[in-house]
């Protein structure tokens, strides 16, 4: 015996993915059978039977008969979708929506279609559901901000129009602020700008109406026509925040904006918004002194403002004040745990607050605030853990530090990969070289195409005299990231080290130097290889604009040995007791005063 049933497809299911100006269906929105026809068409009880046919009556959707047929064909979609294909699941949910006058089916093919990068076939699809449901505010979003997005623009403009006459009054400035939203979005800005111009044309006694035209004028590049039209608006309403800050923000000059804010913060001192923008302002300024005495302001207005509280923290850790930044840090985590709805992630602050206590060498209070991120909440819970390991590393207890690497959990590879990056690190510092290689060997069986690790290998492969094996690595690090300068540097500085195929390490390092010309370790290579190439006063010139930019103790040596070349030996011991003092034990330095027979 046949039933009829209202179909049920994912409406439900991506409620939540329903805003209208992206129109985007993730990737996995398909599921299984049961999410295209009704858990009720799974059951057999009359009770219900009976509450399908209420909700599909309550929704003001039709009555489909669901046959063995429709059934068949809406399961094979669904699975079939899931398994990659878009297009024959597409056109059996399109043909079904025409057949049932389900809108619910009309939209399921929308999002495989969008899911599919398909612009043409989806919006045919959201067509077909907005025909379906000429009611349904979900299908008219979706709708507008496709065809915003595409070069059908001019269709969105009668519907606009519809809703701000429908809108009303008291809902109409944010149909106006909504409406603009969604034409931002358009590639065409001068066609959007002339169709908001028409169509605020009727509530220009709206200081709405002036900022949404603000908005446009500043987006086609008019900002003299922006401030005009932010001024009616504030004239309109003196005491709007909101067009104040427009105002500010279509000035263009930071100096000119400050102005404005600050004038309308003598009139109006308890705006909270503009005086926090205000501030803001003034930190971009690098007025910092300033800039703190309004977060100050906000705060006795708002003392639990938690915005106010982390701008001061930074402005005072930028104002060297440490002890303050701390206490500001520490009150706002306070006031986040009293606000269990706020969504902010507590991890800059307490990574901050633990780079507080390690500078006063509070190593244990460091690793305190590092177990307060939460493994569930914080995007930063893998850095967090690798600091925190770090740290016990640091205080010398090598196994402690590799252990608290184990505890680590994540389920993401990149993460994963850096957790036996790490280790390696670990062990390459403590001295354990061949066991630091033996973890990267490892860690490349299940991470093959990671650079990080390919980079870190080749160091270490080099160290082991594996020099075939640091070249090839080094050269697998270029052709998966063809950006990384560090691996033609390494690559070309290893050959000028060992005094071959110079002309070759001259054009690695020349390329690494386009990718990055202000790095010091990078002039020091082409200051190393000039060197080699028997080219003294261009490695000399090169040499000395990398220790100008970093005074590292390697390119001391390497700048010292030039210069001892060209028979400057006083100011070349000079630097060789500069780099003793920053570091004692260099290697770099041992090797080329015994080479040298020098003895400072």
């Amino acid at each position: 015996m046949k039933n009829a049933f209202a179909i049920v497809t994912l409406s439900a299911l991506m409620a939540t993915h329903a805003m209208a100006q992206t129109p985007v269906a993730p990737a996995d929105a398909a599921v299984g059978p049961s999410a295209a026809v009704p858990a009720t068409a799974q059951e057999e009880g009359a009770e219900s039977k009976a509450d399908a046919k209420t909700d599909a009556k309550a929704e003001g959707l039709p009555k489909v008969e669901l046959s063995s047929d429709l059934l068949y064909k809406l399961t094979k979609a669904e699975m079939e979708f899931k398994n990659g294909q878009w297009q024959g699941p597409y056109v059996t949910m399109m043909v079904a929506a025409q057949q049932t006058r389900d809108p619910r089916l009309a939209r399921r093919a929308s999002e495989m279609a969008l899911a599919a990068k398909q612009g043409g076939e989806a919006l045919a699809a959201i067509r077909l559901w907005r025909d379906l449901a000429p009611e349904s505010d979900e299908a008219t979003q979706f709708f507008l901000g496709f065809v915003v997005l595409t070069d059908k623009i001019e269709e969105a403009e009668p519907i606009f129009a519809e809703r701000l006459a429908n809108a009303p009054p008291g809902a109409r400035g944010v149909a106006l602020f909504q409406m603009q939203q969604i034409l931002s979005r358009s590639n065409d800005k001068l066609y959007a700008y002339s169709m908001v111009t028409r169509l605020v044309q009727p509530y220009l006694d709206m200081f709405e109406a002036h900022l949404v035209l603000a908005q446009g004028a500043l987006s086609i590049g008019e900002r003299e026509r922006a401030i005009g039209e932010a001024n009616k608006a504030l004239a309109i309403k003196p005491n709007s925040e909101l067009a104040v800050l427009t105002l500010a923000q279509v000035t263009g000059e930071p100096e000119a904006a400050g102005k404005v804010l600050a004038t309308f913060l003598q009139k109006n001192p308890d705006a909270v918004e503009v005086r926090s923008a205000y501030a803001r302002l003034l930190v971009e300024q690098k007025q910092l002194e300033p800039a703190r005495d309004q977060f100050l302001l906000l705060l006795k207005t708002q003392p639990d403002n938690v915005g106010g509280l982390y701008a001061l923290g930074i402005v005072a850790l930028q104002l060297e004040d440490t002890k303050g930044a701390e206490q500001y840090f520490k009150r706002f985590l306070a006031v986040l745990e009293k606000s269990p709805g706020d969504t902010r992630d507590p991890f800059k602050a307490l990574m901050i607050l633990s780079q507080i206590a390690e500078t006063r060498g509070d190593t244990a209070g460091a690793i305190a605030w590092l177990d307060k991120v939460d493994n569930s909440a914080s995007s930063g819970y893998v850095e967090a853990r690798l600091r925190r390991a770090q740290l016990i590393a640091r205080g010398g207890n090598l196994d402690a530090a590799r252990k608290a690497l184990t505890e680590i959990e994540t389920d993401d590879p990149a993460s994963q990969a850096q957790v036996l990056l790490v280790d390696a690190q670990f062990l390459r510092d403590a001295g354990y070289v061949q066991s630091a290689y033996t973890v990267l060997e490892n860690a490349l069986l299940r991470f093959p195409d990671n650079p990080e690790l390919l980079y870190d290998y080749a160091l270490l492969a080099e160290r082991l005299d594996k020099m075939e094996l640091m070249e090839a690595s080094l050269r697998r690090v270029m052709a998966l990231a063809p950006d990384n300068q560090h691996a033609y540097n390494a690559l070309g500085y290893s050959l000028a080290e060992r005094g071959i195929r110079l002309q070759e390490a001259y054009a690695l390092i020349e390329k690494a130097l386009q990718m990055a010309p202000g790095d010091p370790f990078i002039m020091d290579s082409m200051g190393w290889v000039q060197f080699r190439m028997g080219n003294l006063a261009a490695a000399e010139s090169a040499l000395r604009r990398a220790y100008a930019v970093r005074s590292d103790p390697e390119i001391a040596v390497h700048l010292g040995e030039v210069l001892w070349q060209k028979g400057d030996k006083d100011e070349a011991q000079k630097l060789w007791r500069e780099a003793q003092g920053k570091d004692p034990k260099n290697d770099a330095l041992k090797s080329t005063l015994a080479r040298l027979n020098v003895s400072l």
